[in-house]
C-alpha cells in the first residue's frame, strides 16, 4: 500500500481549503500555491507550506502549468498531487505525467479520464453496459451534410455538444434545420478554445428534464459503491447554482435503477477513486447517460451530509491504496441537504461578473449549516478565476425543514462590497414550484418571472439606512422619521419590527 506523507493541493479558492482540511485531519502535510493574481489569497492561510509561483513570467496560467507544477513537486519532495476539480482534475496528460514522475496522483487512471472525458467513447462503454442513452450520433458529427441527415432521422429538436467537452461549454440546443449549419459552426468554435478539440456529437433533446447525478466511489479492488443521488436542475446555460440530495423525484426502486447504471458505467471504464455520473430523468420517469465526471464535484457537500462520509477523504485514502470498507447496504441517506452557489454576479445585469474588494462578510454558523469559502473581508475579486465565491450548505431532517434553513441562512448571510447570487438563492427557495419540488432544468426560463428575491419593506428600510446617513429631520413627536425630499414617511417601529425578523 502506497502512503501519502505529503500533498501539493493544485487549485485555490474554497477547494483548496477543503482539500487541506482533510489532509491535514490525517496527519498528512499540505503545499499550497502563491500566484500573482492573488498573492494574499485566503486559501494560503489553511497550507503548511506554500510555493511561490509569482515569479512566473511566461504566457501559461499557474494552475496550468503541468510542467511547473511536476517541478516543484520534485524540488519540494512532495509525493501526491490533488487537483480539486477543473482543468487538471480531468486532464490525462496530466495524470500520466504524475505516474511517470512516480507521484501519486490523487483522482482516476489516465485510461478512464480519457475514455470518459471523450463524450462519444463514454457513450460506447454505457451501450456495452446496457445503460439507458438517448438516440443520438454513434460518433463524432462528420460535416454540416451529416448533422443535418442525423437530426432529420432523431427529430428536432436536437443539442450538439462537444466531444471532449463539460461544464456546459460547447453545447448548443438547435430547433429547426435552417439553424444547424450556425449552430454547429459556433458550438466548434467554443470546443476548440475551451478543449482544444472541434469534435462535436448530437443527441435528441430532452425538453424540461431533471439534472440528476449519481457519487460513486471505487477502489483498486473492484469495489465499487454509489452514495446516492444529487439533484442538479437548477442550472442556468447548464451551470449549476443550487443543489440537493436526496432528489423528490426519485423512489427507492428508481434509485435502484440508476445507481446501478452509475456502477456500470465505473466498471466498464476499470474507474477508481471518487467520480460523478450524471443522467437526465424525463417526465415519464425514463433515464439517460450523459456524462461521467472524474474528480470531485462543487456540489459534493450536499452528499456529505447526507452520508455522514467524508468524500475527500476517501479520495485520498484510495490513491493510497486502501481498500473501501463501506458496502452498497451500509449507505442510508439520512435527512436532506441543499447547496446554494453564491457567485460574485450581478443578478439583475444578466449575471454579469462582479469585480470589486469585499468589505464585510457575515454568516451564519450551526450545526445545520456549512459554509465552505475561499474569501474573506478585503479579498479582491478579479476576472483571473471563477465568480463562486461560496457554497452556503444546509441540512434539514425533511427537505422543508432544509429549504427553511437554507432561507433562515441566506438572510443571514450577508457580503458587502460587491453583488452576489445570494437575492437569487433567495428568490429560487421562496418559489412555490421548488418547494413542491416541481422543477427542471427549465426552470429558470420557464417559471421564475423574478430572479431576484426582495424583502419585504425593503426599500423602506434602505431609505430609512439613507436618511441616516444623510442627517435627515427626525420628527420625535410624530414618532416618524421624513424624508423631505422625496416626501416620503418611514415609522420606526414598523422598520424596527421588519429588521429584527430578517
Amino acid at each position: 500500500m502506497k502512503k501519502i506523507k505529503s500533498i501539493l493541493i493544485a487549485n485555490r479558492g474554497e477547494i483548496a481549503i477543503r482539500i487541506s482540511e482533510s489532509a491535514k485531519k490525517m496527519g498528512i502535510k499540505t503545499f499550497g500555491i502563491k500566484t500573482s493574481k492573488e498573492p494574499s489569497a485566503y486559501y494560503l492561510q489553511f497550507m503548511d507550506e506554500i510555493i511561490d509561483f509569482t515569479e512566473i513570467t511566461n504566457d501559461i496560467p499557474e494552475f496550468l502549468d503541468i510542467d511547473r507544477i511536476i517541478y516543484s513537486i520534485k524540488e519540494f519532495n512532495i509525493n501526491a498531487v490533488h487537483p480539486g476539480y477543473g482543468y487538471l482534475a480531468e486532464n490525462p496528460y496530466f495524470a500520466q505525467k504524475c505516474i511517470d514522475e512516480k507521484i501519486i496522483f490523487i483522482g482516476p487512471s489516465p485510461d478512464s479520464i480519457y475514455k470518459l472525458g471523450n463524450k462519444t467513447i463514454a457513450k460506447q462503454l454505457a451501450k456495452s453496459h446496457k445503460v439507458p442513452l438517448l438516440e443520438g450520433s454513434e460518433g463524432n458529427l462528420r460535416d454540416t451534410k451529416h448533422a443535418k441527415q442525423l437530426a432529420k432521422k432523431i427529430g428536432y429538436p436536437v443539442i450538439l455538444k462537444a466531444a471532449s467537452g463539460g461544464g456546459g461549454r460547447g453545447m448548443r440546443i438547435v430547433e429547426k434545420e435552417e439553424d444547424i449549419e450556425k449552430m454547429l459552426r459556433i458550438a466548434q468554435n467554443e470546443a476548440e478554445k475551451v478543449f482544444a478539440d472541434r469534435s462535436m456529437f448530437m443527441e435528441k433533446y430532452v425538453r424540461n428534464p431533471r439534472h440528476i447525478e449519481f457519487q460513486i466511489l471505487a477502489d483498486h479492488y473492484g469495489n465499487i459503491i454509489h452514495l446516492g443521488e444529487r439533484e442538479c436542475s437548477i442550472q442556468r446555460k447548464h451551470q449549476k447554482l443550487i443543489e440537493e440530495s436526496p432528489s423528490i423525484a426519485l423512489n427507492d426502486e428508481l434509485r435502484a435503477k440508476m445507481g446501478e447504471s452509475a456502477i456500470n458505467i465505473a466498471k466498464a471504464s476499470k474507474y477508481r477513486n471518487a467520480g460523478t455520473v450524471e443522467f437526465l430523468l424525463d417526465e415519464l420517469g425514463d433515464f439517460y447517460f450523459m456524462e461521467m465526471n472524474t474528480r470531485i464535484q462543487v456540489e459534493h457537500p450536499v452528499t456529505e451530509m447526507v452520508t455522514g462520509l467524508d468524500l475527500v477523504e476517501w479520495q485520498i485514502r484510495i490513491a493510497q491504496e486502501e481498500k473501501l470498507d463501506i458496502k452498497q447496504e451500509d449507505v442510508k441517506l439520512t435527512g436532506w441537504a441543499i447547496e446554494c452557489r453564491i457567485n460574485a454576479e450581478d443578478v439583475q445585469s444578466g449575471f454579469t461578473p462582479y469585480l470589486g474588494t469585499i468589505e464585510k462578510i457575515n454568516f451564519a454558523k450551526g450545526k445545520n449549516n456549512r459554509f465552505d469559502t475561499g474569501v474573506t473581508e478585503g479579498s479582491n475579486v478579479t476576472g483571473s478565476f471563477d465568480s463562486m465565491l461560496a457554497k452556503l450548505i444546509c441540512y434539514g431532517d425533511t427537505r422543508e425543514k432544509a429549504i427553511n434553513n437554507s432561507l433562515l441562512a441566506l438572510n443571514k448571510l450577508q457580503i458587502q462590497g460587491i453583488k452576489t447570487t445570494i437575492p437569487f438563492c433567495k428568490a429560487v427557495l421562496n418559489h412555490p414550484k421548488f418547494k413542491k419540488g416541481d422543477i427542471s432544468t427549465s426552470f429558470i426560463l420557464k417559471d421564475m418571472k423574478q430572479l431576484y428575491y426582495q424583502e419585504q419593506d425593503e426599500e423602506m428600510i434602505a431609505a430609512f439606512w439613507a436618511a441616516l446617513n444623510h442627517n435627515v429631520e427626525l420628527d420625535i413627536e410624530d414618532e416618524t422619521y421624513v424624508d423631505y425630499e422625496k416626501g416620503k414617511e418611514m415609522t420606526p417601529w414598523l422598520i424596527n419590527k421588519r429588521l429584527k425578523s430578517l
